[in-house]
Formats: C-alpha cells, structure tokens, sequence
C-alpha cells in the first residue's frame, strides 16, 4: 500500500480520478468493477459525521476502509459510500502511563517504530502497511500475540461516530455492548472507529529469528512433526510454517520454517527455540539458520519482501482445525501440488490458543491455524488462479471449526467466524444501533440490499465450517 498524500477530498463516481482513487483504496491489484457513488477521503470526526449524514439523506449503504489490507476487498461494494480513515493516523503515546492514541489509518510499522524510542510495545500485524483500523476490529493476530493475547485485548478504549451521527466513546465501563462488539466483528462493525486507546506492554530486550528449510518431499514428515511438538513450544515463540514454490536458498518447491521469538535475553531465546534444534528430522532439512536479532519492525518489511509484494492480484481463504494430522495432510498436500506461481504461499500457524479469552465478539480459534495466498500479476490469468484458495478450504471443509476474519473469503465461502450465541448477539446490537442498515455486513450476509432479491446471499450466521 501506498501512503495517503495530502488533504482528503470528496471523490463523485465518473469524475476524472475517481477509479484511480478507490481502487488506491486496496492492497488487492484486482478489480472486480464495483465503485461506490462517492469515495469520501475523511480528515477529521466532522468529516466522517458529514458523511454519515450524506449517506443517510441519499440512502446509501457505507462500506469503509483503513488501510486496504483486505484480500476479499471487503470495502470495494457497487453503489453507496466508501469512507476512507487512512488519513486518520496520529499517534500520541503517554510512556509514564503506558497507554497510546492511535487512529485507525496508523500503520503497525509506524506505531512499531514510535513504541520503540519508549522501550514499549504493542502486538502490530505481520505485515508493515496494515493499518490499525481493521486489525483491531478483526481480533488482531501481530507479533506477541501468542504471549501478550490479541492485539484487540489490550484496546482499552476507542472513540466512535455511530450510524445516526452521535460521536461516543467505548469502553468496559462506557456503552460496553459496543465495545463488546468491536473487538471481534470485523468488517462487519457497525460504527466508524476515530480513535483506539492502547495499553501498551514493555518492549522484549531481544527480538530474533530462525528458520529451516524443508523440501517438498519431506512436508508429510515435517506437519507429523509440527503437529506432535506444537503444544510444547514456547508461547514467546510464533511457530510458523510456509509452503511456497519457490523456498528460501533452494529456489524450489519447499517449506520455510519461520519461528521468530520475543525474548529478553539471547540466552532466553536460544532456549525457547532449542525444539528446532532437537527436532527429530532436522537432519531432512536442506540448511538451518542461526538464531538472527531483528526487530518486529523488520520482520514485517521482510515479510512484505518476500510474500507480501505491491500491485499482486490477491485470492486468499483460512481454517481453524483440531483435525488429526493425517486427515489434514491430503488437503496440504493439494495445497503444495496446486498452487499458483511464487509468491503464492500457504501459512500454518502453531497456534494452541489460552483456554479462557476476555468476553467480546472474537470467539473462535483452534489450536492450528492454516491459510492460503494465491498471487499473480496478470489479469488474464485470472480465470486459472482466482478460485484457488476456495477450492482448496473448501476441500478441507470437513476438518474445520470455522475461519479468521483477518483472511476472510466470505463473499465466495460464507463460514463461520465466532460463536454462534456472539452471532446473535452482535445481529441484536446492529439492530438496535443501526436499525436501517447504514453500514455494509460482512459479504455472504443477507441485508436489506438483498431483500428483494431473488437469489438472497446466504447468512454467514447459519453456516458452519
């Protein structure tokens, strides 16, 4: 993504500029044709109040967008208003207190490297230019978060703009239910987020990495393994497994082993990965690196090097599953033998969630996390490549317990993202304040735009993965 230059302005659908603006709105290179009737670029909360208000007199739907890291370009809907927060983004951090405001267009990166002149951290995406807007809605899976939680636990507060105009702030102790709401639901967020208030956490004295490199001949070996040791490894410790075509220092078929460690001390880290040292088929692997220092901020600039490039055609799907590892390996196998040209990439994530989570809309997660990222450049391969991560979940269907919302693929596989009585309950909340359904759901549920329709989408709330 490229970052948001100059004041924020009101786009109108057919003026010169106008595609070029909303589809500058998504990290996705894709275009699927939709374009809003206007793209509103707010600056401030009376930008975003008018524009809720514009919306409401034109009775238009409101998707909105933070940072367009949404592989299913959730935001891009046909018709209506796109209200864009990017330039929504100042940082103000209190280091005696340990807390921070943030708005929802702040890149992880550029929090990351402002936390840092602190000593002081917060749990930020993967990758550098996710903004915080959409991460935090979503649960917020950054570095730390198997030690420190989601990154949405330590929002402690947030200001908000709801759909009849009212600018409110929520918390566990101001308008609750809503706050409730907001860490969890994604896309499908009933409000405008202004601001977030962060509890912030000391920064680990030493951040590293290491990693092996397996050849594809030896994935069912390596997952039988990973399965076995996952619920031993260190929650300081982000085990992670990435199929790729092309892997790092073989240039083919493989899979990296990428373990990076949060840890305040060298000593420390060297013991928390000492499992890849003693692994039993660390002799099948083609090199193992020492153990690296770099920062979170590196890692997610390394990511973006290596997986994550600019102006890459996106399709992308995810399941949570406690499926035996052999009923999983057909499915991964398939994954590897099919997939798209490199960058494409298929990540397993060693998850073994805490038994007990603060009560909010974020509900469902598993002990491994897998998803998929098929990459291409061209639109005329679009035909071969865009219904690839669908297949391959919906292949493995049967061995999960529902999906992510940070890697939804709703609009193409409805599924299940939390429980059903959260469900419930964040529909409930929408109803009471959204009643005439100002802003878009999550794709793949029936709204009032489809009322009338024929063939109405299916609900996302009565499909179970």
């Amino acid at each position: 993504m490229k970052r948001p230059k100059g004041k924020g302005r009101i786009w109108k659908r057919g003026e010169p500029g106008f595609d070029a603006a909303v589809l500058g709105t998504s990290f996705n290179a894709r275009d699927k044709g939709h374009r809003p009737q206007m793209l509103v670029e707010a600056n401030n909360a009376a930008d975003v109040q008018m524009a809720l208000a514009t919306a409401r007199e034109n009775d238009w739907k409101v998707s909105i967008v933070s940072g367009g890291h949404s592989w299913a370009q959730n935001h891009l809907r046909e018709g209506g208003m796109l209200l864009s927060m990017a330039r929504i983004n100042q940082i103000e951090i209190d280091a005696e207190a340990r807390t921070a405001r943030v708005g929802p267009g702040c890149w992880g990166l550029d929090l990351d490297r402002a936390l840092k002149k602190h000593k002081l951290f917060f749990p930020i995406a993967h990758a550098p230019d996710v903004a915080l807007g959409g991460f935090l809605l979503q649960g917020g899976f950054g570095w730390g978060s198997r030690e420190l939680g989601l990154a949405t636990q330590s929002v402690i507060g947030m200001d908000l703009v709801l759909a009849d105009g009212r600018q409110i702030h929520a918390s566990e102790s101001e308008n609750a239910d809503i706050f409730w709401a907001a860490r969890g639901s994604g896309p499908g967020f009933f409000a405008v987020v202004l601001c977030y208030h962060l509890k912030l956490h000391p920064r680990h004295k030493h951040t590293a990495l290491k990693m092996q490199i397996f050849k594809r001949k030896h994935l069912d070996a390596l997952y039988r393994w990973a399965d076995e040791i996952g619920p031993e490894v260190p929650r300081s410790v982000e085990f992670q497994m990435v199929i790729t075509p092309k892997a790092g220092g073989i240039f083919g078929p493989g899979i990296e082993v990428v373990a990076p460690v949060l840890a305040n001390s060298r000593k420390e880290a060297k013991e928390a990965l000492r499992f890849l040292d003693e692994s039993p088929i660390r002799h099948l692997a083609s090199f193992t690196t020492p153990l690296i220092p770099i920062s979170t901020s590196l890692m997610s600039i390394g990511a973006n090097i290596t997986h994550f490039p600019p102006d890459v055609r996106w399709c992308a799907d995810n399941i949570w599953t406690e499926a035996p590892i052999d009923d999983l390996l057909p499915g991964l196998n398939n994954i590897a033998d099919t997939m798209p040209p490199a960058p494409s990439h298929s990540l397993w994530l060693n998850w073994q969630p805490p038994k007990e989570r603060p009560d909010m809309a974020f509900g469902l997660e598993s002990k491994h996390y897998l998803a998929v990222y098929g990459e291409w450049k061209n639109a005329e391969d679009d035909h071969k490549y865009e219904g690839w991560a669908t297949e391959c979940m919906e292949q493995m269907q049967q061995h999960a317990l529902g999906i992510q919302l940070a890697d939804e693929n709703l609009g193409n596989r409805p599924a299940r993202f939390t429980q059903d009585s959260k469900l419930q309950r964040l529909d409930a909340l929408r109803s009471k304040y959204d009643p005439d359904g100002l802003f878009h759901h999550w794709m793949g549920r029936h709204d009032k735009a489809s009322e009338n329709s024929s063939t109405p989408a299916p609900d996302t709330s009565l499909s179970h993965a």
